[in-house]
């Protein structure tokens, strides 16, 4: 059992910037990769961004350039650097975590992002 716990969310203007960020606690050992997932109203979930625990990076294309995943592997914490925001980024932000040796997905309770216009 793995239990993410996300903070950093809150109200932005455009052009502004926040970093969320994710705690993760529990079974640290079988994280395979850790990311960001977010939820527009009414639209699906989508991805922003995963770090596995070699390191690699992936991000979505929109937020490229923009966003920056990173990780403090002595705290647990993944964290998402969101610079010049906009009014189209306000969603739920999601932690997500792969665990194990079939990736599965846990979550954390999410994050409110708003940008203002």
């Amino acid at each position: 059992q793995v239990q993410l716990v996300e903070s950093g969310g809150g109200l932005e203007q455009t052009g502004g910037s926040l970093r969320l960020s994710c705690a993760a606690s529990g079974s640290i050992s079988s994280i395979k990769a850790m990311g960001w997932y977010r939820q527009a109203p009414g639209k699906q979930r989508e991805l922003v961004a995963t770090i596995t625990r070699g390191g690699s990076i992936n991000y979505a294309d929109s937020m490229q350039g923009r966003f920056t995943i990173s990780r403090d592997n002595a705290k647990n914490t993944v964290y998402l650097q969101m610079n010049s925001l906009k009014p189209e980024d306000t969603a739920v932000y999601y932690c997500n975590a792969k665990i194990g040796v079939t990736w599965s997905n846990y979550w954390g309770q999410g994050t409110q992002v708003t940008v203002s216009s």
